[in-house]
């Protein structure tokens, strides 16, 4: 059960409530309270200490009963790991509460899955980015067919106070979640300077000039309208270091390696659609 924590007079009206105090909840939190929005956030967790860290950082509120809850949202967020998501709608459908507008971020985890687990509701798929917390984020969506027009919109523009939204067809997904990651980033950063670094260079100059190439670049590419391949030919003259360089790396497995991961982050999605799926009533 759910840890039951006194907290403050609930506020009025229409709320977001999340089921889950994660790092996604958090970096949400905290990217609202950064773009000025004013909606009611209710968050309800296990554990105590984690709600406490929550309700000082970004000023939600925290809840003492799941089904008081749900009584006060007016959109409900899932936002806990794949395998946690068929305990938690077994909680939210035993409190007999409304059906919902509700959010899925359990990645991996398909709209049919989550109709089983509670079939009343309006469901919705989004997969956020822990860069929202800045208000740089990317979030895909993706809606049932029973979710209507104005609730759309509600949930876009909910995601669209912290970055872009993007909405993308349930087939892709998996595809999406695995390539979106800001992880490639911090990922390719950490290689790039450590390469760097063992040819000499110091640690504070080597990420320097990794997260130059890496941030700087994509940034220019975003803004300049160019396309890939010109700003390609820009940045690698042909003989050139760069152009050199890229090629040696292209030639090590570079593109296959990189094809590679995106293949295995899919097969874990899939993974979790498999292990975690919720059986029809009979």
């Amino acid at each position: 059960m759910y840890a039951r924590i006194t907290m403050p007079k609930p506020s009025q009206g229409g709320a977001v409530v999340f089921l889950g105090g994660g790092r996604i909840t958090s970096a949400l939190a905290a990217g609202l309270r950064v773009s000025g929005s004013k909606k009611t956030l209710l968050v309800y967790d296990r554990n105590p200490g984690k709600l406490r860290a929550l309700i000082r950082e970004s000023r939600v509120e925290g809840v003492r009963d799941l089904r008081s809850a749900i009584l006060r949202a007016k959109m409900l967020i899932i936002a806990v790991r794949p395998q946690s998501v068929k305990g938690m709608l077994q909680e939210v459908a035993g409190c007999g509460a409304p059906p919902k507008l509700c959010v899925s971020l359990a990645a991996g985890i398909p709209l049919a899955t989550l109709r089983l687990g509670l079939p009343q509701a309006r469901w919705v798929r989004a997969m956020p980015s822990p860069v929202c917390r800045m208000g740089r984020g990317l979030t895909a969506l993706c809606f049932d067919r029973r979710v209507s027009e104005d609730e759309r919109q509600l949930v876009s523009e909910f995601f669209a106070r912290v970055g872009r939204v993007v909405e993308v067809p349930e087939q892709q997904f998996d595809a999406f979640t695995a390539t979106y990651s800001s992880s490639h980033g911090y990922h390719a950063l950490s290689t790039l300077a450590a390469a760097a670094k063992r040819e000499g260079l110091n640690t504070k100059t080597a990420l320097a000039a990794a997260a130059h190439a890496l941030a700087d670049g994509i940034l220019y590419w975003r803004e300049s309208e160019m396309s890939l391949d010109d700003l390609l030919t820009e940045a690698a003259t042909p003989g050139g270091i760069a152009a050199t360089t890229m090629a040696a790396m292209n030639r090590a497995g570079y593109s296959r390696a990189i094809a590679k991961g995106i293949e295995a982050g899919i097969r874990q999605a899939r993974r979790n659609a498999r292990e975690h799926a919720l059986r029809r009533r009979s």
